[in-house]
């Protein structure tokens, strides 16, 4: 059975970093591509930043400069380094992953099999 279980989060001043956990248990389970999203209050779902097998990456455009997305596969985990925090990256965040036979892995991608329970994100000013 395959589980995500994403840990890091808390609080965080203007301009902090919080680096986001997500680890991945299943023994035989080998995901295709993975990725972080976020939901803030009263918003919708956002994709954050994706990674494949091949640890291609993308990042939105709102955090391109300042998150990074990076796994290691020895380990089973998930990573999103986050710097520069702003107050609008306040969010709950989840990691998710594909089935593994899939080949597509892009922001657009909004469809996962797996997803993590979240972990929350606060920014103050």
């Amino acid at each position: 059975q395959v589980q995500l279980v994403e840990s890091g989060g808390g609080s965080a001043q203007f301009g902090g970093s919080l680096r986001l956990s997500c680890a991945i248990s299943g023994d035989t389970y080998s995901p295709y591509c993975m990725a972080w999203f976020r939901v803030a209050p009263g918003k919708e779902r956002e994709a954050v930043a994706v990674i494949d097998s091949g640890d291609r990456t993308d990042a939105a455009d709102s955090v391109k400069t300042r998150f990074s997305i990076s796994k290691d596969n020895a380990k089973k985990t998930l990573y999103l380094q986050m710097n520069g925090l702003k107050p609008e990256d306040s969010a709950m965040y989840y990691c998710a992953a594909d089935g593994g036979l899939d080949r597509w892995c892009d922001l657009r991608r909004y469809e996962y099999p797996y997803w993590g329970q979240g972990t929350q994100v606060t920014v103050s000013s």
